[in-house]
């Protein structure tokens, strides 16, 4: 791409390629697409939105830094469960409580990352486990605050029955989660967060302290959690503790690897084609519960033996080349050389 093109300047800048805008501009004409234009499926298409997103901010914890956190879904869990008990108890603006959301899941990041992540691998992986079950357990027993699992009934966002809004809204809260990840990625603190997930004692030697940076990481993945259980919240407009389940962090884990460990962009990039199969095999075999987790299994297994580097490695590897040729040639007006 010609650096100087003030297109390819903007898509630097958001870090986008050629194809990624592409891809981005079929997920926004898609609602007006049959069949894609009906309620069921654009609901569908928010929660592979909201997958999509959540896979990312998973993937800045797990590809960059080595730390699965297990508890991922507990801490977006409870920026829903903040936004929605601002709006219910106290009256605030749902748009204020889901930034609270992002608030009080970033504190208890904070909370959780300097007490586990002095640890390393599974053992820092299980004491996240740990608290996301603690949570997910509150969540329960509270019934007096949660309503437990009777359903906590929450403000929506939109004034409308339609499904619209709330995808074009979750598909940008997934650029700015990318973006933000990405971001950060190429600055100094991506390059300690790389040194640390590659080898943490050659990171510590050249200066690196890895509890600051893992911490670090760790906060804003888990600010971003929250942010997106806000969104969670005032979409379905009931939370239950199922929300919190370790089930939903497994099915976010299966999105980032099979997209791509530490690309960023490759769990969001299989999720609408990904959580879409999902969804029509739940309801097309209601009558066997937890086949999707099945299936999902099934492809980690293949993906992590066949392809250790998921779509994203193999989208480098086959694809990049030749659609860049293909979108550059409308971008710049030529065919970009295939080097």
């Amino acid at each position: 791409m010609d650096p100087k093109n003030p297109i390819n300047k903007l898509l630097d800048l958001l870090c986008f390629t050629p194809a990624g805008l592409l891809a981005l501009v079929v997920l926004l004409v898609l609602p007006v697409v049959p069949p894609f234009n009906q309620e069921y499926l654009i609901r569908w298409l928010i929660s592979a939105g909201l997958i999509a997103s959540l896979s990312i901010g998973f993937d800045f914890t797990a590809g960059l830094i080595n730390i699965v956190n297990f508890g991922y879904a507990a801490i977006m869990g409870l920026g829903g469960y903040t936004s929605a008990i601002l709006a219910d108890r106290l009256g605030l603006n749902p748009w204020f409580g889901m930034f609270m959301g992002a608030l009080t899941a970033a504190i208890l990041g904070l909370i959780i990352g300097a007490i586990t992540l002095r640890l390393r691998g599974i053992f820092a992986a299980c004491l996240a486990w740990f608290f996301g079950l603690a949570l997910m357990g509150l969540a329960t027993k509270m019934v007096w605050l949660t309503r437990g699992p009777l359903g906590m009934r929450v403000e929506r966002l939109f004034d409308t029955a339609s499904n619209v809004p709330y995808y074009y809204l979750i598909l940008a809260m997934m650029v700015t989660v990318y973006v933000i990840c990405k971001w950060v990625k190429r600055s100094r603190m991506g390059m300690a967060f790389n040194a640390i997930g590659q080898n943490m004692e050659a990171a510590r030697t050249s200066g690196i302290n890895p509890v600051f940076y893992r911490v670090s990481n760790f906060v804003l993945s888990c600010a971003l959690a929250g942010w997106l259980g806000g969104f969670y919240a005032h979409f379905y407009g009931i939370l239950t503790p199922d929300m919190m389940h370790t089930s939903k962090t497994v099915e976010i884990l299966a999105v980032a690897y099979i997209g791509g460990r530490g690309s960023l962009w490759g769990g969001a990039a299989i999720a609408f084609p990904f959580i879409l199969t999902m969804e029509l095999v739940r309801s097309s075999l209601s009558n066997l519960p937890g086949l999707h987790l099945v299936i999902y299994g099934i492809l980690l297994i293949v993906v992590m033996i066949y392809y250790p580097g998921g779509f994203a490695a193999f989208f480098d590897t086959h694809l990049r080349k030749p659609k860049n040729k293909v979108v550059n040639y409308f971008i710049n007006g030529t065919a970009m050389e295939n080097r």
